[in-house]
């Protein structure tokens, strides 16, 4: 770690900027030496979350985890309720029962763009206070609704409420986990993400059966009121540059030194600071084309898990006559799916971004150029096989549907859909975070918003492509878009141009010796990448 610079008190100042009469004047931006920086102490510092005790990173670790399972699981619970709401509330519009199910995906695409700046702002744990809370009190009105509006209402109160661990909890673990162990960890984090949604109408069929399908959210209220107390308890901040600026502000108090600045300060004021971070998410999304490129394969991933979340209900019920309680089963494939898929990244990905590391710097070593370590690019391997494992359930589910094969043979079809949903989304999720570190979670919001636009939006249209081509021919066109994105994916790996080569000289910002330093540490990009486009 960085060594720890500060300044004595004033009394021992040296000379730099002095007024005539001798006094110290104060030094801004780039005048700021760097005996006046505030870093971390260079041995294991104890307030930089990588030495935490091994009990505190896991008891963060699994709390936000647990919340952005919950989040997650709120997504779909509903979806074997929607026929028996549907009857409730006296409504028989198809679209508006899809509506249902994923206006709380649109309030997962609105949300990121705030509690993503707002975390890089004042820290992670307020942001999840305040959301937590919000996500229970929306649940709860979901409970209570007394119309299929105001359920919508509150549908969309909810997810735009709990987004916010989905959108920067992998920020929290880039920040409390080194590198070169952060992909089994997030493994874990994103499986909840991932596997809840699925899990959510397995639990919500029985439950819709048993109570009814108001109990959904009265689970999800309960679960969500003891988590948020939990982590109002337990959880503790994880932001560098909040908790440097905290160590900062200590020492100035500690030494009456008030030149101090953190090594992580911008030298903004908070409201330069304040609109910096919250037009950033979309300064990312419209000008990188890594957050482009990435978002286009979320979109996709994300748009068909929804697209089969709202449509097994009506397809198994008309091709196999399925019973709301039964339609839980049709979920399974995607769920076995998806462990597999994180059994497989898992066990590959820390070990492959090593290999490919250590070979790339033997190769350096042969030339005798610079090492360059672990690149994001290592984590991207398994991509094309992700892509063609999904195309190729997408196949399977619907022409075994379409000839109406035993059950069974459509499921294991999506279970193939759900491995490469999985690795998909790891992968990308760790190449985003080694690749933009500090400024991660504004990058996950970024391509969280395209992500939960295309699950809101596609399965509204999902049943009609059905209605239109059949099962068999919809699910061949579905799988022939994913085909193209093999060879991006290919791409990706082998062009480093797409993330460091783009030239300082369109830069046109100015920033703080002191900021372009600490990005520099804290990210493998480079220095100029992260300033031309984002700071």
């Amino acid at each position: 770690m960085a060594r720890e610079r500060t300044a004595a008190t004033p009394d021992s100042q040296s000379t730099v900027g002095e007024t005539p009469s001798g006094e110290a004047t104060p030094l801004l931006g780039n005048e700021v030496t760097d005996e006046y920086i505030v870093s971390w102490d260079e041995h294991e510092d104890p307030e930089h979350p990588y030495s935490w005790p091994r009990w505190r990173t896991l008891s963060n670790c699994l709390l936000i985890s647990g919340m952005t399972f919950l989040t997650a699981l709120a997504s779909a619970i509903i979806a074997p309720g929607v026929p028996q709401l549907m009857a409730e509330f006296q409504s028989q519009n198809l679209q508006l029962a899809a509506f249902v199910v994923s206006v709380y995906i649109l309030g997962f695409a609105a949300g990121p763009l705030v509690t993503a700046p707002m975390s890089e702002i004042y820290g992670r744990v307020v942001v999840y206070h305040v959301c937590n809370v919000g996500f229970t009190i929306g649940v709860i009105g979901c409970a209570l609704a007394p119309s299929i509006e105001a359920l919508v209402v509150f549908r969309f109160i909810s997810g735009t409420f709990g987004s916010c661990p989905a959108t920067i909890g992998g920020g929290s673990i880039a920040d409390m986990v080194p590198q070169e162990r952060r992909a089994s960890v997030m493994a874990g984090y994103t499986v909840g993400a991932l596997f809840a949604p699925i899990l959510g109408p397995i639990l919500g069929g029985f439950l819709t059966d048993a109570l009814g399908w108001r109990s959904n959210f009265w689970l999800l209220a309960i679960a969500g009121a003891f988590l948020t107390i939990m982590m109002m308890i337990m959880l503790r901040e994880t932001y560098h540059p909040y908790l440097l600026e905290r160590k900062t502000a200590r020492l100035r108090k500690e030494t009456g030194n008030k030149l101090l600045r953190s090594k992580l300060d911008a030298g903004l004021t908070p409201s330069e600071y304040f609109l910096r971070n919250i037009i950033r998410p979309v300064k990312m999304l419209t000008r990188s084309p890594v957050i482009i490129i990435m978002s286009l394969f979320i979109a996709i991933t994300y748009g068909y898990m929804y697209l089969m979340f709202t449509s097994f209900a009506q397809l198994f019920k008309q091709y196999y006559g399925f019973s709301t309680k039964m339609l839980g089963v049709a979920f399974l494939g995607l769920g076995v799916g998806s462990f597999i898929g994180v059994a497989i990244f898992s066990a590959t990905s820390d070990k492959t971004a090593k290999r490919l590391a250590a070979e790339a710097d033997a190769r350096a070593d042969a030339l005798g150029t610079e090492k360059q370590g672990m690149k994001p690019e290592y984590r991207l391997p398994p991509l094309p096989f992700a892509v063609l494992c999904m195309a190729f359930g997408l196949l399977v589910y619907g022409w075994t549907a379409y000839y109406q094969m035993h059950w069974i043979v459509p499921i294991l079809g999506t279970t193939f859909i759900g491995i490469g949903q999985l690795v998909l989304f790891l992968c990308i999720q760790m190449y985003l975070i080694d690749t933009f570190t500090v400024y991660a979670a504004s990058a996950i919001a970024s391509f969280t918003v395209v992500r939960s636009v295309a699950g809101a939006v596609l399965p509204l249209c999902g049943l009609q492509l059905y209605d239109t081509f059949g099962i068999g021919w919809g699910n061949t066109l579905l799988a022939a878009v994913c085909l193209p994105l093999v060879f991006v994916a290919v791409l990706m790996m082998r062009q480093r141009l797409l993330r460091q080569d783009i030239p300082v000289a369109k830069t046109t910002i100015p920033i703080p010796k002191a900021h372009a330093y600490s990005i520099a540490e804290y990210s493998p990009v480079g220095t100029a990448f992260l300033i031309m486009d984002y700071s």
